[in-house]
């Protein structure tokens, strides 16, 4: 089935809701479902039923013979697209997004055209979301999401005492770049699975699982990569400073990041492609419960490999001085497979070319967090800011990624690369993001106001696990949540600005936004989180010894 097939049809209507049960946890989950989404499954099952012709005596049900012609061009059309293609950029990642009609190369005369859309349905709208359904959509992942990035520091809170990060302090820089992994990869894997989920792209099997096994290799490639830069970019800002260098510890550093990265984005991406075809079938709309989910235990995870890896190969430095050097070695050579599987679709063909801007600049961002990490652990007086530091870079991160999916999502469906919608034109302002009735306006808004409860909750939650090294005090908590506050505040705006301005330069915002989003949430919260308790140790609000 070819694409213009599917953006006639729509993709989320391929499938049908079974009956809800009674209870009061299936009532809640059916009150998440936008009745919009149900609407247009129905319709579809209309509009599909009354699109070709009807059958024969033997059942035999014959293809209109414009069907057959178009069939025949999208065949021809899909095997012109070669490996030169996507390094000459002939083929862009956001072409098969577009609505009906505005993919280039396609010309017919317009009889023709008269008559195809005289066949097919309307052209789909995207489906209306209450701000409830909208919030309660968001509500639940963005909480997983969170409790994962405080399980997350409570990790990183015990393991800064394990000798590895005592005597190799490097790997605090590490950790920041290692956990915006998942702002690089996982969230942007799951953003442009949304979209394609959203336009159609999906339901064909073929095409799905070609999507999903492209996508996955690129993200093996790209982790790989950048697991290795970051290893890099963390010798260099440790050996600045202070002046020291020892090859031993570069090649442990470098054999735990490439492993770290290449091993947390294989489980994460089993788990992310697992919610993307469980949003689909249960018709929820997977912009607002992918990225979230896709970060929920991706912190854990990626600090628990890190940590792990790191003091293991620490321990094998003495006996076994070569284990570091092969397990890179190992790691590093499984690259060329993944690049081969990943140039078999062309839309992660051209990922393998035009992909890797944003995530090694992101990755470059957030090492300057974790420098900033690493100088503020080693500070006696900021002793507490380690186990916030996971929380705070997290939920900004997971909050605006929602947000840049969304309105990527919305481009998708409404514009064509290059064009912007009325509003979004001229030049920036603040209010642009909050103000206003529009989807993306009610999501922003939604998002910033989850902020307050949501730490408040988190704070909470770490002050009962007896983690933290800093008591919840009126002043801590206001000075906190301010800092908080302000981050997302800004992502939201930085976000709005971005994603309209990549579409307008003609770059897909699934590819290229949430990268430098999530990496500027990790240094904007670290920032913030330091100036925080600096501040709070000079008026005198410090308790450095509860945790331990």
């Amino acid at each position: 089935m070819s694409w213009r097939e599917h953006g006639a049809t729509g993709g989320w209507s391929s499938l049908s809701l079974k009956p809800v049960p009674t209870g009061w946890i299936p009532s809640v989950f059916q009150t998440m479902v936008p009745t919009g989404y149900t609407k247009l499954q129905e319709e579809r099952g209309l509009a599909m039923a009354d699109l070709g012709p009807k059958p024969d005596g033997n059942g035999y049900r014959p293809d209109p013979p414009h069907l057959e012609v178009r069939r025949h061009s999208d065949r021809v059309a899909r095997t012109s697209v070669t490996l030169s293609d996507g390094g000459d950029m002939r083929y862009s990642e956001t072409e098969p997004m577009l609505p009906e009609g505005t993919l280039s190369g396609e010309e017919g005369d317009d009889e023709e055209k008269e008559e195809e859309e005289s066949q097919r349905p309307p052209t789909r709208n995207m489906p209306k979301e209450s701000p409830l359904a909208m919030a309660l959509q968001i509500v639940v992942p963005f909480l997983l999401a969170g409790f994962g990035t405080v399980s997350a520091g409570m990790v990183l809170d015990i393991v800064q005492h394990w000798d590895a990060f005592k005597y190799i302090t490097e790997i605090f820089i590490l950790v920041p770049a290692l956990l915006g992994l998942k702002g690089n990869l996982e969230m942007t894997l799951a953003s442009r699975l949304s979209t394609a989920v959203n336009v159609g792209k999906m339901d064909s099997p073929i095409e799905k699982w070609n999507l999903i096994i492209g996508n996955l290799a690129l993200k093996q490639v790209q982790a790989t990569v950048v697991g290795f830069l970051a290893a890099v970019a963390a010798v260099v800002l440790g050996w600045i400073p202070e002046g020291k260098f020892q090859m031993s510890h570069a090649v442990l550093l470098c054999s735990a990041s490439v492993a770290t990265a290449f091993i947390a984005s294989m489980l994460q991406g089993f788990i992310m492609v697992g919610v993307i075809v469980g949003s689909k079938k249960t018709g929820i709309n997977p912009d607002n419960v992918a990225t979230p989910i896709a970060a929920s235990f991706g912190d854990l995870i990626t600090l628990a490999i890190l940590a792990w890896i790191s003091q293991g190969l620490y321990n094998c430095l003495d006996s076994h001085p070569y284990a570091s050097s092969l397990v890179c070695a190992f790691f590093l050579s499984l690259t060329p497979v993944w690049m081969v599987i990943s140039s078999k679709h062309p839309a992660s063909r051209t990922l393998l070319y035009s992909g890797w801007e944003p995530v090694i600049t992101a990755m470059v961002i957030s090492s300057i967090g974790g420098l900033i990490l690493d100088k503020t652990v080693s500070d006696p007086n900021l002793a507490g800011i380690v186990v916030y530091t996971p929380v705070i870079n997290g939920i900004g991160g997971n909050l605006v990624a929602i947000q840049s999916s969304r309105i990527s999502t919305h481009l998708h469906f409404h514009s064509a690369p290059g064009e912007v919608p009325e509003e979004a034109k001229g030049c920036y302002y603040p209010c642009r993001t909050f103000c206003g009735t529009g989807a993306n306006h009610r999501s922003a808004q939604v998002l910033l106001l989850l902020v307050l409860p949501g730490h408040l909750i988190f704070l909470y939650t770490i002050h009962l696990m007896k983690s933290g090294h800093t008591t919840l005090t009126p002043i801590f908590m206001t000075v906190y949540l301010a800092a908080a506050l302000l981050q997302v505040f800004l992502l939201l705006c930085i976000a709005d600005w971005m994603v309209y301005s990549m579409w307008r330069s003609g770059k897909d915002p699934d590819s290229f936004s949430i990268p430098y989003l999530t990496a500027l949430g990790d240094l904007l919260g670290t920032a913030l989180l330091a100036l925080s308790f600096q501040f709070l140790w000079y008026i005198g609000d410090q308790d450095s010894d509860v945790g331990d």
